[in-house]
């Protein structure tokens, strides 16, 4: 009687470690407390891989400084008719329930999102959250740089037309395939040990 082989077990899909909700935020400086989001975008990537998108500039409610806009090329003028905070993270939230929210150098994005929220005396987020730029140390050590447009070179991950760097509509983009390439290969790494 032949042995028989066991049934090959089907590997996991990155996104079906999911839901995650990918966001970025552009501000006005560097600080929580005493600056403001201009803009935020995320892309909700369901365990399926269905992507639900979101982004909105917002009005800070003060001018924003010209060494913040030399970065992400947001004006005073752009934002001036630009919902506040609050109305956007309303819908942001309702996006981002019950999934990980993740950024690339998670400590800026979610800093300005908590303090953003608990200044508008909103609920601060309590869920799950992961750091893009943390795994992808793990699972991909020794690259030259980890920061988004280094990684964009080095993964020669596609940018469309308009997609500019420093816009958080782009920036969420290229952290989705980052993620992507970073969850892939932790889940080939853990299919062979």
């Amino acid at each position: 009687m032949a042995a028989q082989t066991p049934e090959r077990v089907r590997e996991l899909i990155w996104h079906e470690l999911g839901p995650f909700t990918v966001f970025d935020v552009e501000t006005t400086g560097m600080s929580p407390v005493n600056d403001r989001i201009v803009e935020i975008a995320a892309i909700r990537v369901e365990a399926d891989g269905e992507l639900r998108r979101f982004q909105t500039l917002l009005n800070p409610g003060r001018p924003i400084p010209s060494a913040a806009t030399s970065v992400h090329h947001i004006t005073d003028e752009m934002v001036k008719d630009a919902p506040h905070f609050k109305e956007a993270a309303k819908q942001f939230l309702e996006l981002a329930e019950e999934s990980t929210l993740v950024a690339h150098n998670a400590l800026f994005d979610l800093g300005f999102l908590q303090e953003s929220l608990a200044r508008t005396g909103m609920p601060l987020w309590r869920g799950k959250t992961l750091d893009s730029l943390r795994l992808l140390r793990k699972t991909h050590p020794g690259l030259p740089s980890y920061s988004l447009q280094s990684l964009r070179a080095y993964f020669q991950l596609p940018s469309e037309k308009g997609m500019n760097a420093h816009r958080a509509g782009a920036d969420v983009e290229w952290t989705v395939k980052v993620l992507e390439i970073a969850l892939t290969e932790a889940l080939k790494r853990s299919a062979q040990r």
